[in-house]
């Protein structure tokens, strides 16, 4: 795992299973050889180009918020239910981790210096290239399911409770930025 995706990721270490959290590394690594983006944009873009040009939260606080969220969530399941709804929890956070690695091929920086949405994204959007990057790393299809089924494509599939929690973690912590009221 190069220092690279380890400063993008200190959460890898939460993924007991090595050789999952090396193919997720992996898919990082393969997605920021890519794209236009560098790593240290991560920390400065914004999570979404839907939310105005006033959006602050960069794609790394927010994808962040979405591991963590997702992290406690699947460890609250697993307390109060138990066997009768078990979360993996690796498999929880490998696919929180990946769940917008496809961005990083969705967006372009335009002759402004502004990160748009680029030809590919407008026909590929991110779980679908997301997912591509991840099979060719060899990410099992339980953390692949997760990386389709996070967005509004995966309202048409049957969702794992993984696949669940982290859709919801991501919309919880995006729809308020949509439709927040001004007051």
């Amino acid at each position: 795992m190069t220092d690279v995706v380890r400063k993008l990721w200190p959460e890898l270490d939460w993924i007991s299973n090595e050789e999952l959290r090396e193919k997720t590394a992996k898919t990082w690594e393969l997605a920021l050889g890519r794209s236009v983006l560098k790593a240290d944009d991560l920390f400065k873009i914004p999570f979404t180009l839907l939310c105005g040009p006033d959006l602050s939260v960069s794609f790394m606080a927010h994808k962040r918020c979405v591991v963590h969220i997702a992290k406690e969530s699947g460890e609250r399941m697993n307390h109060f239910f138990g066997k009768d709804l078990p979360v993996n929890m690796d498999v929880l956070i490998a696919g929180a981790i990946l769940a917008d690695v496809g961005k990083l091929l969705e967006y372009e920086i335009d002759t402004e210096g502004k990160v748009v949405q680029g030809r590919y994204g407008q026909y590929l959007r991110h779980p679908f290239s997301g997912v591509s990057l991840a099979e060719e790393c060899g990410v099992p299809p339980e953390v692949c399911h997760i990386i389709a089924a996070h967005a509004h494509e995966g309202d048409l599939v049957k969702r794992t409770t993984e696949a669940w929690i982290v859709h919801d973690a991501d919309f919880m912590t995006f729809l308020p930025f949509k439709s927040r009221l001004s007051v």
